[in-house]
Order: structure tokens, then sequence, then C-alpha cells
């Protein structure tokens, strides 16, 4: 028999616990000490003044549990992009404090960083989303960008998170625009996970998709269009409400597992590839991940009503359709070619739709896109 890891199967991948609730930040200080004596929080600048200093003013330098076991914490703040320059300058530091469990806090960069270091270092990795924007908390993946915030490579771990926290009195204080984008970025995991499994396409587990992935990615775009307006306004208001609750867990879990395990599409590849186009990067991930899904649609010739139905929903909550609302309203044929070129690059999701996929293809799908959302705009969907 081969090495197990050729075998061709279905593969899935799920973070060892997920906890999710009103308060449940209060945790953190206990679950790193469950994993190791000496903990690392890295944080983004945001999470800390917002969060962190007003839940664990004094928690750092302090022991975590009870006699002897007690975990020592202590605090860095996140630079700002996922790139091999921070990645070494985290890992220095873990490795000059004997740092024997990680936790990442903030937003999609800083966890995804938080990942990369811990599995670089062999130590467990806790996630604690402060907002929910991406659907990054619960993979085993992460992005790497260069240090001008360019898409360079997916970066996989030996495991997914050991566990992923996520309060949602935190998120509901945060800037409801990161939940909006977070719904972009859940909004194509069903139409992604459909292509590849329409298309036999490995997912990013290496295998093929389970029953259980490819049903929890519909389940997300159910509960997207279903609670999406009603979280937004609890979001809005400050509030945690059970709409709110449905949709940071379709955001952050349901999409997470959903994607991991069923795999990606042109959706993210047309993202990867606006990712070079420097207008685009003042704009969220999921916000360029919406507009991705838009091109897919049109790309891949997409159900009339199904294309409607999307379109339709993008408007009313939020989410770009056009060039405009991603920073490319005066961006002409050659340099989106050139997105839409890094978009085909061999090694990207785009070519598990089921169609043949070239940057003309691409760029056409795109302008047909940006054509659509401006009328859809103009009809109020």
């Amino acid at each position: 028999m081969g090495n197990f890891e050729s075998i061709v199967a279905v593969k899935a991948a799920f973070p060892g616990k997920y906890i999710q609730g009103d308060g449940v930040i209060a945790q953190l200080g206990g679950i790193i000490g469950s994993f190791g004596n000496r903990g690392l929080i890295l944080s983004s600048r945001t999470a800390k003044t917002s969060v962190l200093d007003r839940f664990f003013k004094d928690l750092e330098g302090k022991g975590v549990g009870q006699g002897a076991s007690q975990t020592e914490i202590i605090m860095e703040v996140f630079g700002g992009e996922c790139c091999e320059g921070e990645l070494m300058r985290l890992a220095d530091i873990v490795k000059r404090n004997s740092i024997d469990v990680l936790a990442g806090v903030g937003g999609g960069k800083a966890i995804d960083t938080a990942k990369i270091v811990a599995d670089r270092a062999g130590i467990p990795v806790i996630i604690v989303p402060t907002i929910a924007s991406t659907d990054a908390p619960c993979s085993g993946c992460a992005v790497i960008y260069s240090q001008g915030g360019v898409f360079e490579s997916v970066y996989y771990q030996k495991m997914n998170p050991q566990v992923v926290l996520v309060d949602t009195n935190v998120i509901a204080n945060a800037p409801a625009r990161f939940l909006v984008a977070g719904m972009g970025d859940a909004l194509a995991t069903w139409f992604e996970a459909r292509s590849c499994a329409k298309s036999h396409s490995m997912n990013e587990c290496g295998g093929y998709s389970t029953l259980a992935a490819l049903n929890l990615a519909k389940l997300c775009y159910d509960t997207i269009l279903k609670y999406g307006m009603d979280a937004k306004t609890a979001n809005e208001n400050r509030v945690v409400t059970s709409a709110l609750q449905y949709v940071v867990e379709a955001n952050t879990l349901l999409s997470g597992i959903g994607f991991e395990s069923s795999g990606l599409a042109s959706a993210h590849s047309i993202h990867n590839g606006l990712s070079a186009l420097e207008e685009t990067h003042s704009y969220y991930h999921g916000e360029r991940v919406a507009f991705g899904l838009l091109a897919g649609l049109h790309l891949t010739g997409a159900d009339a009503a199904e294309m409607d139905e999307v379109y339709s929903f993008c408007v009313q909550i939020g989410l770009p359709t056009t060039f405009k609302e991603i920073g490319l309203a005066n961006v002409g044929r050659d340099r989106l070619m050139k997105a839409a070129i890094k978009a085909c690059d061999p090694k990207e999701g785009i070519h598990h739709e089921s169609c043949p996929i070239t940057p003309e293809k691409v760029l056409n799908a795109m302008i047909a896109a940006n054509e659509k959302g401006n009328l859809a705009k103009h009809r109020g969907a």
C-alpha cells in the first residue's frame, strides 16, 4: 500500500471546537491556559483597543489557571499584513519567549498570520475573530500576501485551529460593513462548491467533497438570503438577535467548512486577480469576492433567475456589483486584463469550473458583471 496522503478520497476538515455566543470571549484566558504554559495573544491594533483592553486589561503578564499549572500570557500587536516579513518577526517572538500556545484576535489577516506562525512553530492555535468579515477562522489554510497587499499564495496548515471562539456581542459592536463583507465571502461558498462537485474537482483538503460539506455550503447560502438583511439591521443597532447569530455562524462556520471541504472556483480566483490592481486594496476580501462571484456567474452561463437573485441580494445588502464599487471606475481594459490573467494562473481554482477558461473570457465576464450591476442598481434590483 502507498502513502495514505496519495489516495484520493472524500476529505473534510473542521476546527477542533467551535464556540459562539454573547459574552463567550470571557473564556479566552481559560482556553489558552488549557493548552499550554506560555501563551501569546496576537491581536490587530483595533481589536486590542476595542476588545482586549476592555475585556483583558490585566491579563498580560499574569498567570491563568491555578497553582503550578498557571499559564503566563504576553500580547503582541499585528503588523498589518500577512506577509513573510511579519511571519518571520513573530516566529522570532515565539522562539525567544518559548511560547507553546498562540491566540489570534482580530480580522482575517491577523488570524491568518496567527495560524501560519503557530503551524510553523508546531503549537496549537486559538482563533478569536472580532469581525465576521471572512470564512478564514475555521479553516486550515491561510493567504499570504506581499508587503504591498498583493495575493501571493495559499498556505496550508497541518491542522485546523484547535478552538474558534466567536463572541457575537463583539461582532455586533463592529461596523456593519464587516458583516456585509463576510456575507459576500460566504455568498460564493455554495456556487464554488457546486462547481467543484460538477467538475469532480478536488477541495482544499486534497480530496473530494463530502455530502456534509456540500449541504453546509447550501445551508450557508440559504441562511444568508433569509436572514442577511435582519442581521445587518441588528449589527447597525449593535444588538445581538437570532438573525445576527445565524448569519455570523453562516459567515464563519458554514462557509469555512463549506469552502475548505468542497472547494474553490471562479469567485475567489477573480478576487485574487483583482488584488493585483492597487485600486482594489482599500476594499475588503468579501467585497471583492462578491464581485468575483457575479463575474463567475456570467463566465459559467448561470441561470438567469438565479443570477437575478444574487444581484438583487447584493444590491439590497450593499455588496459591490460594479467596477466603481471596488475602485475600478476609471480602469481600462489593459489593466483589467492584468487581473484576468492573474485569475487564470494554472494553480487557481477557476479551472475547477466545468467550462474552458481563458483570460479573455474572464475579462468579458467581469465587464458583463459590471454592466448588469449598473442596471441592477438603477432598477433597485
